[in-house]
């Protein structure tokens, strides 16, 4: 009888327990439903004079001008610092940018991208190390012609334009401006549900350089984000292609975001090259600085 009692005992136990794990697991996805729709609210909510936005993952390697949808008011500050081993020397890169929005869906640029070498004991003869160099003064320009509510979809035009600068140690010895970048673009992004974004980057970036021939390298940049449930954490990779003269590149770019603060974002990249004969691994940080975010309450 004690056995019955002990059995019957247990059974209740067991059924009680797997009951509250089952409530527990549903207010889970409550919560985290809950904060979803804060943060989605947070972006996408418009007020009666605003337009309608689309939550879209950037990606952090190669940005985007402003957010697809962007609205009048929005800026933000970004500081990169990275490094790539080229095989014979590392290459060191730096960039300060400011974006925002004087409209509606119009975002603009400014950036100043520094770039630093160095040796690692005697290069070989048939490699030469360029020298330092502040490589431009880049202004740009971003219209999102498309943001579909429905189909959680944007769709932008960009304009990029790179004043080239001459190597630090030939400032003074030889004109500072030496040519020109035009960097047309098309950006489409898409939301899967909640969580999964994905985008594309693409566009001619035309290399005019006085007295040098022209060049072009075609640009397909490439990604997708898991976005953390009710965070603007996300994990996800990039993958920057190039064509030029007929030769193919990659980069894949694993990479992750995280919120320190309501207007503070670190994202930490790494660089995985597909061709491995000009370059190695690389590393990229970047700190988004956004004065003025107010976090949806």
């Amino acid at each position: 009888m004690k056995k019955i009692y002990f059995i019957a005992i247990l059974l209740l136990w067991s059924v009680q327990y797997s009951y509250s794990q089952e409530v527990k697991s549903d207010s889970v996805k409550l919560e985290r439903s809950i904060l979803d729709s804060l943060y989605l609210a947070e972006t996408e909510e418009a007020k009666p004079t605003e337009k309608a936005k689309v939550l879209h993952a950037e990606p952090l390697y190669i940005d985007l001008i402003r957010d697809l949808g962007a609205r009048k008011g929005e800026k933000e500050w970004n500081i990169g610092m990275g490094m790539t081993d080229k095989r014979g020397f590392d290459e060191f890169e730096a960039l300060i940018e400011y974006e925002w929005a004087p409209i509606d869906r119009l975002g603009l640029e400014v950036e100043l991208p520094i770039t630093i070498y160095s040796g690692r004991g005697q290069l070989p003869t048939t490699l030469e190390r360029p020298s330092n160099r502040l490589e431009s003064l880049k202004v740009a320009g971003q219209w999102s012609f498309l943001v579909s509510e429905k189909a959680k979809t944007s769709l932008a035009l960009g304009y990029i334009h790179e004043f080239e600068l001459a190597d630090l140690n030939q400032w003074g010895n030889e004109r500072l401006y030496r040519g020109n970048v035009f960097n047309p673009f098309l950006v489409a992004a898409k939301r899967w549900g909640r969580n999964f974004h994905t985008l594309i980057y693409t566009g001619p970036k035309i290399i005019r350089e006085f007295d040098q021939a022209t060049e072009t390298v075609f640009d397909i940049n490439t990604s997708i984000h898991y976005m953390i449930s009710g965070t603007r954490n996300f994990l996800g990779i990039e993958v920057n292609k190039e064509i030029q003269d007929g030769k193919f590149s990659a980069v894949l770019r694993p990479q992750m975001r995280i919120g320190v603060a309501d207007n503070l974002l670190i994202g930490i990249v790494s660089g995985i090259p597909i061709n491995r004969e000009t370059q190695g691994l690389s590393s990229f940080l970047r700190i988004i600085y956004e004065p003025g975010h107010k976090p949806h309450r």
